[in-house]
């Protein structure tokens, strides 16, 4: 943590640590309210894969800027809720969801994604979105949403997979620059089975995010209408890192970028599964 003179440091005046910003952190500084990868026409898919209805409770976690969380709520009838580590978010999307005149159904939580705070078995449907893969823990975070999802109910993971070769040192440079870590899609499927999630589905959903090729745009960023609008998000990150761990990190995303788009090397993959009556018990065809 810095603590020399020039140290970036919050409202507070408490110190940030010192790393670079990441797709990821930008997305979350981001004022602006747009979809992750997958965009519009995935959410609706996933409320029609998840049978959502006006019967029906789901979770989204990360929420990040809770845009998926209202659109799901908005467009299905159904009650739902959210989770993410940033208290901040929190209280802005509390916010516009009051606004919205959705607080009766629509309601959000901060909270670690390895330690939902949810009791067992709370959900018909819970979603894990790309942030999930920003836990320290990805298996555990994958079953903390297992174990808040009802028994038989739908679980329902949106996560960046490695589609291509890359060797160590270039993954971690990618996994750096994005601020989550992708996984094979057997890892993926693999916590899911350990989280006691059974009769796995896949889709791949790579050609309907075209911000995989611009790591910096994680988040829906590549939808900003004007140059303004990424250098408002820069500026707060360089009042976070300063300018010049926010220059280095944009080289660092234009060199990760080019090696994403020509040779392929992520993909997005939306995997569903059913929670089983128990992680113990192994379900039909496992």
């Amino acid at each position: 943590m810095p603590t020399g003179p020039g140290a970036a440091a919050d409202a507070r005046g408490a110190p940030f640590p010192v790393r670079h910003p990441s797709a990821l952190d930008l997305a979350r500084l981001s004022r602006l309210r747009v979809f992750p990868p997958g965009g519009v026409p995935l959410y609706r898919h996933i409320a029609r894969l998840a049978e959502l209805g006006p019967d029906r409770e789901f979770l989204l976690a990360p929420c990040g800027t809770g845009v998926t969380a209202q659109f799901l709520a908005e467009t299905s009838g159904a009650s739902g809720a959210g989770v993410d580590p940033d208290p901040a978010l929190i209280e802005a999307d509390t916010a516009r969801t009051r606004a919205a005149g959705l607080a009766e159904r629509l309601h959000f939580e901060s909270g670690p994604l390895t330690d939902l705070p949810y009791q067992d078995a709370v959900f018909d449907v819970a979603v894990g979105e790309v942030g999930l893969a920003s836990a320290d823990d990805p298996a555990a975070a994958v079953a903390e949403l297992a174990r808040v999802t009802k028994p038989m109910g739908t679980v329902v993971l949106v996560q960046l997979i490695w589609a291509g070769n890359i060797d160590e040192p270039s993954r971690d440079l990618v996994v750096q620059a994005l601020g989550v870590r992708p996984l094979l899609l057997v890892e993926w499927k693999q916590h899911l089975r350990d989280a006691g999630v059974v009769d796995l589905y896949v889709e791949d959903w790579s050609d309907a995010a075209p911000t995989l090729r611009h790591p910096w745009t994680l988040g829906g960023l590549a939808e900003f209408h004007s140059v303004r609008d990424r250098l408002a998000v820069l500026l707060r990150a360089a009042r976070r890192w300063g300018w010049r761990e926010v220059l280095r990190a944009m080289r660092a995303w234009t060199e990760v970028g080019a090696r994403v788009a020509d040779d392929r090397i992520l993909g997005l993959s939306l995997i569903r599964g059913t929670k089983w009556v128990g992680p113990d018990q192994a379900g039909p065809g496992e």
